[in-house]
């Protein structure tokens, strides 16, 4: 069952509503030679970790999205969707 959470002090409009629940997010996890693992979450800009390795860099970054997630619940935000689409590009270099 997801708490609905009702925005009061927001720069929005004060009957935004907010859903408290389950949400899943792309991360790129990138190797940071020699420090580990680089993350970040292209639907959350603010988001940017790491880890030395690369569980350690995963569970970082589901660390960090839900204290960036609880902030903009505080802070009155609407909790944006993960809209973002990987896809491969193929170049050629002459």
């Amino acid at each position: 069952m997801k708490k609905v959470v009702r925005a009061s002090k927001s720069r929005r409009n004060p009957r935004t509503v907010l859903t408290v629940g389950q949400y899943t997010y792309t991360v790129i996890i990138t190797p940071n030679d020699p420090d580990g693992y680089l993350v970040t979450c292209p639907a959350l800009p603010g988001v940017v970790t790491q880890g030395d390795s690369f569980d350690e860099a995963r569970a970082m970054a589901a660390d960090a999205i839900t204290c960036h997630l609880e902030s903009m619940i505080e802070d009155g935000l609407p909790i944006p969707l993960d809209e973002t689409i990987i896809a491969p590009v193929s170049v050629k270099v002459a």
